[in-house]
């Protein structure tokens, strides 16, 4: 589907996600096609092929497991298990366990009646980040929505930079201060700056540090409580960036940022260039926080909202 509003074609939209999954539906669909050949029931050979091939694919032990429970508990229950129904029943189990029922709005995946809708991005160095910030200004811009980006990225110049030449690209204001100031001033100049221009977003950058590092994950908290002198209930979003192709890396930042701010929504990037998207679904299971976005290409509408029907469907067809 297009995002905010954009229109496309059903079939092209397929087309680009199926493309975009490539490496990871060889990964996983081809390696499965492969282990049931000349079988004509799911057995335990077949079983341990499924895990082998889901385990591969960084879609982690806890949720591989879970799977692997569910299809003995099919077998069980209907005796017989044909293994041209296995793709079925995969994309139905999968699709189970999966977080979020209502991740989807067919034309807006934020509540804009909030305005403006402040959205904090967080995530490490090198995940995409700040690409991700640009995409998503460009789509919401291109909807007709007015928005105001915030560099609160302050320890690294490349970051403000980068930041910089996506607000000219996609024609939206954003607001800096000098390198190494306050992060917290940033946020809060930006806020207060999109609620005086009546914008309709601010997107806030931070810092992608080490997730390990406990005193700098606090500044998150410091630049939520900030924001809250402007709006009491910002940030409306906060989203965490993680890089697909980075696997079960991917788990431990999302464990370490759900522990240490309130993470309500996630993007997974750079799954065009990997084998290892499987990981969108042991995330999405293990930590119950919804995708709201994959990256599957550095276009600019290569950033989707992120349907798990569409996504399971794309591996196992």
């Amino acid at each position: 589907m297009g995002l905010f509003g954009r229109k496309k074609d059903k079939a092209q939209e397929a087309a680009e996600l199926e493309a975009g999954l490539q490496k990871t539906k060889r990964s996983i669909f081809e390696r499965i096609t492969h282990a049931v050949a000349g079988k004509s029931v799911v057995d335990d050979d077949v079983l341990d092929a499924i895990e082998e091939a889901l385990i591969s694919s960084d879609v982690g032990a806890d949720t591989t497991i879970e799977i692997i429970e569910r299809l003995e508990a099919r077998v069980a229950r209907d005796k017989y298990l044909n293994t041209s129904e296995l793709n079925t029943i995969l994309r139905e189990e999968i699709m189970a366990m999966l977080c979020g029922d209502d991740l989807v709005n067919e034309s807006e995946p934020f509540d804009f009646s909030k305005k403006p809708y402040v959205i904090m991005v967080v995530g490490v160095n090198g995940v995409g980040k700040t690409t991700t910030i640009g995409k998503l200004a460009a789509q919401l811009q291109e909807s007709g929505k007015k928005v105001v980006l915030g560099a609160a990225d302050t320890f690294r110049a490349a970051a403000v930079d980068q930041l910089c030449i996506w607000a000219d690209r996609a024609g939206v204001e954003i607001i800096k201060q000098e390198m190494g100031s306050d992060p917290a001033s940033v946020a809060f100049d930006s806020v207060k700056a999109a609620v005086a221009r009546e914008a309709d977003v601010v997107i806030i950058d931070t810092a992608g540090r080490l997730h390990n590092k406990v005193g700098l994950m606090n500044e998150l908290t410091k630049i939520r409580n900030v924001m809250r002198k402007v709006i009491p209930d910002a940030p409306h979003e906060v989203l965490l960036v993680l890089d697909g192709s980075t696997g079960q890396n991917g788990f431990l930042q999302a464990k370490e940022f759900t522990k240490a701010t309130d993470v309500t929504a996630l993007a997974v990037t750079k799954l065009d260039g990997t084998a290892k998207g499987g990981v969108v679904i042991g995330i999405s299971n293990q930590f119950r926080v919804p995708i709201k976005f994959i990256g599957i290409g550095e276009k600019i509408h290569d950033l989707k909202i992120f349907d798990k029907k569409e996504f399971i469907e794309s591996l196992f067809k």
